[in-house]
């Protein structure tokens, strides 16, 4: 990592450590006032579990003019890209996406459809629906190792993170707090509870928070769905198309509501906030990942309302780009952060648990 992101991510972390104004904001408060000296992996450590919710930065008495010109969320975003760009595999795939994410999520998405629309072509169509533009040997020769290499990388990025900021054995109760902090994005919400001021300064608000549950639900209920429709296929011999009232719709339609709702909410809300309280090198990669997701939930649903009329074939090819551009961009876009924050949730359960009263190690954390 450049040695100059971390000295300055110090330096500012070493500033608040001193004044401790906003010691309830966030998880990133009570973690950082329990250390008097930051290692590297200390501040990688912060930066992930900081969801950029800014509250800390206009509450604050020393940033710029002042001489400390202290901007700790952007410190804390730069640190967090770089983090995942080092611990990406191949990290130059990360840094690409961070650069240019918009053009390279559209470039993949159209690419990947005239390759569907050419496989289409040369006559891989067999069944009912949407098996009649393309197989279903077709799809699930492309997509499974489109869906597991995603996971391989992260795996290996994940792992890579988890020895930086020396994490320790994981415990079911380390499991269960993170993920109840994820399931209510309790910190986008700030420690007094009226929410952050990512879009306007002098404005608490919750709709960040609201906005990221849509999208994180919408997600699952459409990932709940595919599974539901997988289960159904190999396990019950139930192909598709699927009825309305079939589990895999009865899941994926609201789901894909909620996503295209979200990502779109997500979307407005980063063109009303400050870039400079940020990392703005990486408001393209970012603002691109927001819309390659948006773009899979309206398409989806788009297949979906027209799958019985002349345009379903180019549809379902524009779909499956996109989903197939997302699958493969994972461990590289903003995505990844998902799964970054929750590993830096479960270490910081574990430093909770090292330092609550009794253990002995309260005092030297």
């Amino acid at each position: 990592m450049p040695l100059d992101l971390l000295q300055e991510a110090r330096r500012q972390a070493e500033i608040c450590n001193a004044c401790r104004y906003c010691e309830g904001y966030c998880s990133v408060f009570p973690a950082l006032h329990q250390k008097r000296v930051f290692t590297d992996g200390d501040i990688t450590q912060l930066a992930n579990l900081c969801h950029n919710c800014r509250g800390c930065y206009y509450a604050c008495q020393y940033t710029a003019p002042h001489e400390f010109d202290l901007n700790l969320p952007k410190a804390l975003a730069e640190v967090r890209r770089d983090s995942w760009e080092r611990f990406a595999w191949p990290a130059p795939a990360a840094r690409a996406f961070h650069t240019h994410g918009t053009m390279i999520a559209a470039a993949s998405v159209l690419g990947f459809a005239l390759l569907f629309l050419a496989i289409r072509a040369i006559g891989s169509a067999g069944g009912e629906g949407f098996y009649a533009a393309l197989s279903h040997n077709a799809m699930v020769a492309i997509f499974a190792p489109a869906f597991l290499f995603p996971l391989a990388s992260l795996a290996v990025g994940l792992r890579r993170y988890w020895r930086s900021v020396g994490g320790a054995r994981i415990r079911w109760a380390h499991l269960v707090g993170a993920f109840g902090m994820v399931a209510k994005m309790k910190d986008l919400a700030a420690g007094h509870g009226d929410g952050c001021n990512f879009e306007e300064e002098d404005r608490f608000s919750h709709a960040r928070r609201y906005a990221h549950q849509l999208v994180m639900y919408g997600f699952l209920l459409c990932f709940a769905a595919t599974s539901a429709g997988t289960v159904m296929h190999y396990g019950f011999g139930l192909h598709a198309p699927y009825g309305l009232f079939s589990l895999p719709k009865l899941l994926g339609v609201p789901g894909g509501v909620m996503l295209a709702a979200g990502t779109g909410w997500i979307a407005w809300l980063k063109l009303s906030a400050d870039r400079e309280v940020g990392d703005a090198t990486a408001w393209g990669g970012e603002m691109g990942f927001v819309l390659l997701l948006g773009f899979v939930a309206v398409s989806g649903l788009a297949l979906y309302a027209l799958g019985g009329t002349g345009a379903m074939p180019l549809m379902l090819a524009l779909h499956l780009g996109a989903v197939l551009s997302f699958f493969l961009l994972t461990p590289y876009t903003k995505m990844a952060h998902g799964f970054y924050r929750l590993a830096a949730l479960v270490r910081d359960a574990q430093r909770k648990q090292e330092t609550a009263p009794g253990t002995g190690n309260e005092a030297t954390a």
